[in-house]
């Protein structure tokens, strides 16, 4: 293709590898794995430098950080923000005359991502292996073409952005309501336990490599994880954190499969769409009932003590907040379409399949 050359990936992709030591008295930004979402290309949360017990990697405004444990997860994010990462993953820069946008959705791309699981090393824990990987080629266009290209794919990237913001700010709108009427309220309502309101069930084992990427959301306990085929249980839902990232709460739309790291939860109030019951949850700071791994006791969580507010007001809550996730849930069917749009390009702008004018 005219403007097209073949180039081994190290000549236009470098790694970086700048130590960091642990230091509880630093103040950086933290990103491991479960920080990284699978497949959107989007971060779930951030951690933070004094969590770290081991050496890492520091990173900079604009890298582009790469999941190589399991590089078929697709763990692939560029980051706005300086900060340390895990050494289970790649710190990712373009080399001088490459733009570092091209190259973010280069291997973000599942043509790149496969290769990357061809060379993986391990069995059980499998990485994708650089000295494999640096010496694989690759057709890339010229400088200008990459600057189109990765402008058309962020032109959709940024539209996602500007959708999850959105749902952040209505669901903000909603929790504030929520603590003005049930946490700030003066109103001396009667004392109660969480397990008069809704019950904590175990959720159910699935293989990773089960976890595929279409179908229904599998929901581990820092959110969403992959997709399969079958759902457990019926949405809208809650799942709540069990295990690792203890009592995180996600609420669903969909119908969902929750692993066995977290519990779902069924409502004992006549509780539409369990808003309530989700922002409830949310106030709730659990113990951790374990030593090694991060643990949420059901017996213990059922017992916590909350304010008993009356039916009808959690009733006119759940009828006011459903007008906020109703366009929530629009703005999320969007974002799928959004994202299923960017990830049919992209193969396509990468491979030289569709053109852009430059």
């Amino acid at each position: 293709m005219n403007g097209w050359q073949k180039l081994k990936l190290s000549d236009f992709v470098g790694l970086g590898k700048d130590q960091f030591k642990p230091d509880q008295n630093a103040d950086f930004n933290y990103i491991g794995l479960e920080h990284i979402e699978q497949e959107s290309l989007r971060l779930n949360s951030i951690g933070h430098s004094s969590e770290i017990a081991s050496n890492k990697f520091f990173f900079k405004v604009g890298d582009i950080l790469f999941g190589k444990l399991r590089p078929y997860f697709r763990k692939v994010v560029k980051v706005k923000f300086e900060g340390v990462c895990s050494t289970d993953i790649w710190v990712a820069r373009a080399k001088e005359n490459f733009s570092q946008d091209f190259v973010f959705y280069f291997l973000a791309n599942w043509e790149f991502i496969d290769t990357a699981n061809v060379g993986e090393g391990g069995s059980r824990m499998p990485r994708a292996d650089w000295n494999f990987l640096k010496d694989t080629e690759w057709t890339v266009p010229e400088y200008s073409e990459q600057k189109v290209i990765a402008s058309v794919l962020s032109s959709l990237d940024d539209k996602i952005d500007l959708l999850h913001r959105q749902n952040k700010t209505l669901e903000a709108m909603a929790e504030t309501l929520f603590r003005q009427w049930f946490v700030e309220a003066a109103e001396d309502w009667e004392k109660g336990s969480l397990g008069e309101v809704l019950e904590l069930v175990y959720a159910k084992a699935l293989k990773e490599d089960l976890r595929t990427g279409s179908g229904y959301p599998v929901v581990g306990s820092n959110g969403i994880v992959g997709h399969h085929a079958e759902y457990l249980v019926e949405g809208p839902g809650i799942v709540i954190g069990r295990k690792g990232t203890l009592g995180k709460v996600t609420y669903l739309f969909r119908s969902f499969f929750p692993i066995d790291t977290t519990y779902y939860i069924k409502s004992k109030c006549e509780s539409p769409g369990m808003l309530y019951e989700y922002f409830l949850l949310k106030t709730l700071n659990f113990e951790n009932s374990d030593s090694a791994v991060p643990g949420l006791n059901r017996g213990i969580a059922l017992s916590e003590k909350i304010k008993m507010p009356p039916q009808n007001i959690t009733t006119e809550f759940n009828n006011i907040c459903a007008n906020f996730f109703s366009k929530i849930m629009a703005n999320t069917n969007q974002i799928r379409t959004l994202e299923s749009l960017r990830d049919t390009l992209l193969p396509k702008l990468m491979s030289g399949e569709v053109r852009v004018a430059v």
